[in-house]
């Protein structure tokens, strides 16, 4: 057996059931093919969820959310804190399943599971926190004010195939540190690790019904958001999708957190060292095989240094191992699927003939079996091009010009999307610009880490409310104000 053979194997036990009022379920529903992107095999057949399982999943949830012990605070960051703990423990196994299953790099784990743990563990410190404001008296010293802030109830938590475990537990971390109660929805191209939190959901503690985690289609999904008895829905995924959510929402009156796509741009300003920045630039976009609603796909450069900067990113792209998911070396795997590969791969040969150049990487590994594609700079195109504007999510950026900082950025602001915004330079010129950005976040010099109380908003198309931090906890909260007559 080959060492590539010996690396890239199946996960030893594959958990399927669905989880609904602490119990696990086989699905009623349609069947999920799971299969892994790096060696086209067949992973799992999972039985997703039937309509009455999506109502018995909700009315658990409904029911729950008047449990006594979920209304403590305290209780709530116990719970939260023991289910992190468990995550942590089940670190390797929950990976496993994620590269089987999205073809995601071991080397990504960090990303993957290290971060919601401490996601986790911040929220379930917010759930004691007393965000009760003393207004004291009105203005004729009549009446005393209060505003409380109540949980909005049942959420409808909808997770992408992409990083399925961070954006499922970041949800879930907020909106059960609020006090709310969750159905868990996985994306129907990545429900294996996702059903694997069922078990340990059961053994963190939380009372039956406070979390659910279901799987399936576009009908799953249209069933739990038009749900009378959900009281919010938290969506990650594409914009069409997401706006198809907000109108199912819509009809019930209830409101929504959507965090959509990007088409974010990096602008790279005057005199910048390009050698500096230019791996991890590049990185950014190209790992977890460009699979990343804030990576960098519009870079911006003087028209001056355009050479300079291809000449530099040919040997950045020399740096990015495209290949096996279980080396630990790789950077980029597989795509989700041959039908998501045949996308990017339609999108850069429009691209070419539109006038582009592939100016770095481009085609495919020599890689007998998977969905793989090479990391692809594209060159020669303006902001009006198809790539510059609409999403891909593959591991492809453009390079655009500019002649000043002041077209740099509003070649960044042309865009429908408003998600992430990076600037490289010297911080004080970087920080002159970013009020002029439209974006939710903006990144300098790279930035750091995700932390956990920092907000992730999209701006335009990008999304609704915020994600993340205060902000997205609130976005589970509801204010009550008590208005109190002095006797």
């Amino acid at each position: 057996m080959s060492t590539q053979q010996q690396q890239i194997r199946a996960v030893n036990t594959v958990h399927t059931a669905l989880f609904i009022n602490n119990k696990d379920r086989t699905g009623e529903g349609e069947s999920i093919a799971v299969v892994n992107p790096a060696t086209e095999s067949l992973v799992a057949e999972v039985a997703g969820a039937s309509a009455a399982q999506v109502d018995e999943a909700v009315d658990s949830a409904a029911v729950a959310f008047e449990d006594e012990r979920w209304k403590n605070p305290q209780f709530r960051k116990e719970v939260l804190l023991r289910f992190a703990d468990l995550v942590e423990e089940n670190r390797e196994a929950l990976m496993d399943t994620l590269i089987e299953e999205i073809g995601t790099p071991v080397n990504l784990t960090s990303n993957h599971i290290d971060t919601p743990v401490a996601f986790l563990r911040w929220f379930a410190h917010q759930a004691v926190c007393d965000r009760t404001r003393h207004l004291g008296f009105n203005v004729t010293g009549t009446a005393v004010s209060t505003v409380v802030y109540r949980p909005v109830g049942v959420v409808a938590a909808i997770t992408a195939f992409n990083y399925p475990l961070l954006i499922g537990l970041t949800k879930l971390g907020a909106s059960l540190a609020a006090g709310c109660t969750a159905v868990l929805l996985s994306s129907p191209q990545a429900p294996l690790a996702v059903l694997q939190l069922g078990e340990l959901v059961r053994r963190a503690g939380f009372p039956a019904g406070v979390i659910n985690i279901l799987a399936g289609g576009a009908q799953v999904g249209e069933r739990l958001t038009t749900h009378p008895r959900v009281a919010k829905v938290s969506f990650t995924g594409s914009v069409n999708v997401g706006r198809r959510v907000m109108q199912q929402a819509a009809d019930g009156l209830r409101s929504v957190v959507l965090e959509l796509g990007g088409k974010s741009a990096a602008i790279l300003l005057p005199g910048v060292d390009f050698k500096k920045y230019a791996y991890s630039l590049h990185a950014r976009y190209a790992r977890n095989a460009g699979q990343g609603c804030g990576s960098p796909t519009r870079i911006l450069v003087e028209a001056s240094r355009y050479d300079e900067f291809v000449d530099i990113s040919r040997q950045a792209y020399s740096r990015l191992k495209v290949g096996n998911p279980r080396d630990k070396e790789t950077l980029l795997g597989p795509v989700i699927n041959a039908a998501q590969r045949d996308r990017i791969e339609a999108g850069i040969q429009a691209a070419v003939q539109e006038g582009a150049q592939v100016i770095a990487g481009g085609g495919r590994p020599d890689i007998a079996k998977g969905w793989y594609v090479n990391p692809t700079l594209i060159g020669g195109l303006d902001n009006t091009a198809t790539l510059a504007r609409e999403e891909i999510f593959g591991p492809v950026s453009v390079v655009l010009t500019y002649r000043d900082v002041e077209e740099a950025i509003a070649i960044a602001n042309d865009s429908p999307l408003g998600l992430k915004a990076y600037v490289f330079g010297e911080t004080a010129q970087c920080l002159q610009i970013i009020p002029k950005l439209n974006v939710g976040t903006v990144q300098i010099n790279g930035g750091s880490p995700l932390r956990p109380d920092a907000p992730m908003t999209g701006y335009k198309h990008s999304g609704i409310g915020s994600e993340w931090g205060e902000d997205g906890l609130r976005e589970f909260l509801r204010p009550q104000h008590i208005d109190c007559p002095v006797a």
